[in-house]
């Protein structure tokens, strides 16, 4: 008999259980926003204003990416998770079995494609003329590398269903360290410039996901797969594609409309550029606790929901929502108090003008995190609850909102319009989601009393 050295999220209480799970994807997270950090400020102060912008005029895109493989793996391992929850090992096996299919091809097709149609994107962004070849040459090593960051995604996203989030935040904290020590060798030693900084995220993921993917057969039985587990399923292929699809199309709605703004901010030049990715960077950090939050609820909620507990997924969704609202007071304070001298750090600012601009951004946005935490809340509920389709509702609120606010206010308020762009943006996300959460909570119920 195997041993599932994994957690059960169906018993016990559920706040303790939810922050049990989400500090070691929080610390996880934070350590990685804290690499992008650095890997800024490495660029900034040995490359210049130019550089950073021009990696940071790439963040919108690698979001869409990236976003896209994140929600794709998030999605399949919901449909683990799910399995796993209904105590169905046999289908947690054959679902991961399928999931490495499915994965294979998405890294073939999107490698191929994104490298092929690099230069028609960053045209069609109005990639300023001074730093479109560092963006190009920066972007092009990380869709080479693309084939590592699936497997990250798809390795981590397992362990996580299965109750594991401790082993992807070692495997994280490992690359991350590995990834500052590169940057440092390819820029400051090497010479190599902003390539160096792709080349070494790329290096550090592949290093990590062949050590993670080693260790997780060694450590869990559940995952050493037999020959009966891998046959082909169309049945077990479409629920997947069902379920990962839209998660993906999620994050890249909301990718698109971050593009959106970046296209209109690309039209002020290098210093707003540099500005509101510095902004960006240190907001992932302090916001980290809201997506770390709805990770876990997406476990969660798919454990609960495979074994028939929608009572427990009602307790959890409340336990979280205290969770976010705390956690947007102290993001608040700590961005409008620290913003500025966290916005220092970046690069050597003799103007001031990126400072500047980046206090605008932030007190534009600070009293909106609640909206924010919110979204991750309702959306990876609903996910976990099997829903595919109804969070990419609030994607699309999202994008009309984004491109409405750019195309109204850029023009009259300049700057701080696009800064505007995501609050509204958050806004108008909550306005399907939580009536779609209500009412499929309230579908669930009446099911269940039925079928009692």
């Amino acid at each position: 008999m195997e041993i599932y050295m994994t957690n059960d999220l169906t018993t016990g209480n559920p706040m303790k259980l939810i922050i049990g799970f989400t500090i070691p994807i929080l610390i996880g997270n934070i350590v990685q926003q804290f690499y992008y950090v650095i890997d800024s400020i490495i660029v900034g102060r040995y490359l210049g204003v130019n550089a950073l912008a021009a990696v940071g005029s790439t963040g919108s895109l690698t979001f869409l990416v990236i976003g896209w493989v994140m929600g794709v793996t998030g999605g399949f391992s919901i449909i683990v998770a799910q399995r796993y929850g209904a105590g169905d090992i046999k289908g947690v096996k054959h679902n991961i079995a399928m999931s490495y299919y499915l994965c294979i091809i998405m890294a073939v097709v999107m490698t191929a494609g994104l490298l092929l149609a690099n230069g028609s994107i960053l045209r069609t962004m109005n990639t300023p003329a001074e730093i479109y070849q560092d963006t190009y040459h920066f972007i092009k090593v990380i869709y080479m590398g693309l084939t590592a960051t699936i497997a990250y995604n798809i390795l981590a996203s397992i362990l996580r269903a299965l109750g594991d989030s401790r082993t992807p935040l070692y495997f994280l904290v490992f690359s991350s360290v590995v990834n500052i020590l590169l940057d440092l060798l390819f820029i400051a030693v090497f010479s190599m410039g902003v390539e160096g900084a792709g080349y070494a995220t790329v290096i550090s993921q592949a290093i990590a996901s062949i050590l993670c993917f080693i260790y997780m057969l060694k450590k869990y039985p559940i995952l050493k797969l037999k020959k009966e587990d891998a046959h082909f399923s169309m049945r077990s292929t479409k629920r997947l594609i069902g379920m990962g699809a839209p998660m993906g199309l999620q994050f890249s709605i909301t990718a698109i409309g971050a593009i959106i703004v970046q296209v209109a901010l690309n039209g002020f030049g290098p210093v707003y550029i540099a500005a509101f990715t510095t902004c960006g960077k240190i907001q992932n950090i302090i916001t980290q606790p809201f997506p770390s939050l709805g990770a876990s609820m997406a476990t969660y909620v798919g454990q609960n929901t495979g074994a028939g507990r929608i009572d427990r997924v009602k307790e959890g969704v409340k336990a979280n929502i205290i969770l976010t609202m705390i956690c947007s007071v102290v993001s608040m304070i700590a961005v409008l108090v620290f913003g500025d001298l966290l916005a220092r750090l970046f690069l050597t600012d003799a103007s001031g003008l990126v400072v500047e601009k980046a206090k605008i951004y932030f007190f534009a946005v600070a009293g909106f995190y609640p909206a924010l935490g919110l979204i991750f809340v309702y959306r990876n509920t609903l996910q976990g609850l099997g829903y595919g389709l109804l969070p990419m509702l609030g994607g699309i609120f999202e994008l009309f909102a984004r491109g409405l606010v750019v195309v109204i206010l850029a023009r009259p308020l300049g700057y701080l319009g696009i800064c505007l762009a995501n609050p509204v943006a958050w806004i108008s996300a909550l306005i399907p989601l939580i009536p779609a959460y209500y009412y499929r909570i309230k579908r669930l119920n009446n099911n269940m009393e039925r079928n009692s």
